[in-house]
């Protein structure tokens, strides 16, 4: 299990689902966790449940500059540095691609698209001034694997992947690397709500749905300096679903 004493990971959306596993699965390797949300008191409660010692709460929503300015800012001040960004945050909007409306594809742009780029695009300097970064951003095999009446999501989802291969040319000299996971399914409150959990993931050549704490494995792989060669890197985590079935 990769050591991450004392290195400062800001994790978006980790109020629940694969957020809030990767935040306690991160704090209890030894980082300080910096819980972002949507609203505040979300991330209070989160990072109360982790402890005071290992996790730190702010507001931050992703869609806009001004939150992602402010929240990085009280980190740096707080804690004196930021290693790691993790771009966990994300919306999924399904319709058929011809009841798709500009409204929906905004949105998803906003959060899953936009909202990344922000983010590295906030932390940069002060990784640069630190000399080491770590950026994880959390994608999708939609991204090159799209599902049914998903265009919109898979598009914003492909639009991640070659940010993150030319951020990580660009900004590898400046010692931050930027690395990508690509969850397939994973059992969160979000894929699995409506009808509890497929009977298809069966035939997935592992035999199950993915479970959180699997994402939360490959993040800390990535944050830490056992990848300290790795950079560009998409690392799929989706029991074989993208090979086929059994």
């Amino acid at each position: 299990m990769p050591p991450l004493t004392k290195q400062v990971v800001l994790i978006t959306g980790a109020n629940r689902g694969q957020g809030k596993v990767i935040a306690e699965h991160l704090a209890s390797i030894g980082a300080i966790v910096v819980i972002a949300a949507r609203k505040y008191d979300n991330a209070q409660d989160v990072a109360a449940s982790i402890g005071s010692e290992h996790a730190y709460p702010v507001q931050l929503d992703v869609t806009k500059e001004s939150e992602w300015k402010t929240a990085v800012d009280e980190v740096v001040d707080t804690f004196g540095k930021i290693d790691v960004l993790v771009n966990n945050a994300g919306s999924l909007i399904r319709k058929p691609f011809k009841d798709i409306t500009i409204d929906d594809y905004q949105e998803l742009i906003n959060v899953n698209q936009l909202g990344v780029f922000m983010g590295m695009q906030t932390v940069t300097p002060h990784m640069e001034h630190q000399k080491k970064g770590s950026i994880i951003n959390n994608v999708s095999i939609s991204a090159f694997a799209p599902i049914g009446h998903a265009s919109a999501y898979a598009a914003t989802k492909a639009s991640v992947v070659a940010m993150s291969k030319a951020t990580a040319i660009e900004l590898g000299p400046k010692g931050i690397r930027v690395n990508m996971i690509h969850p397939g399914g994973i059992e969160t409150e979000m894929a699995a709500k409506d009808n509890g959990i497929p009977d298809s993931y069966s035939s997935v050549p592992l035999g199950r749905i993915g479970q959180p704490i699997d994402i939360a494995h490959a993040v800390a792989f990535l944050a830490s300096d056992e990848s300290s060669y790795c950079t560009g890197t998409e690392i799929v985590v989706d029991g074989g679903l993208t090979l086929g079935t059994t």
